[in-house]
């Protein structure tokens, strides 16, 4: 399971979430909401430490992650990480 990230979508989380060099992102599981993966489950963001990372990139001196607890959501797909430039967020994808 790796993590792509768009050089769009790495400003979004510059200017937006104020990610600094050396800070952490991370892509979680939560309940609630929708997913072309799982009903009932989407995905979350939120800049914190990992515990036990699952999987991780370094972009910019910054350090997205999944933690291996969050993993099953994935089912297999790499996180692919976009920017819509319409309404001015971040576009997840799953690709296999």
């Amino acid at each position: 399971m790796n993590i792509h990230i768009s050089e769009d979508a790495i400003e979004w989380f510059k200017n937006e979430m104020l990610a600094d060099e050396g800070e952490f992102i991370r892509f979680y599981v939560r309940y609630g909401g929708s997913s072309p993966l799982h009903d009932s489950f989407s995905l979350g963001v939120s800049k914190e430490e990992p515990i036990e990372a699952g999987s991780m990139i370094n972009i910019d001196n910054r350090t997205f992650f999944i933690e291996e607890r969050d993993l099953w959501y994935f089912d297999g797909h790499d996180l692919h990480v976009g920017y819509n430039k319409e309404l001015e967020e971040p576009l997840y994808e799953y690709k296999k």
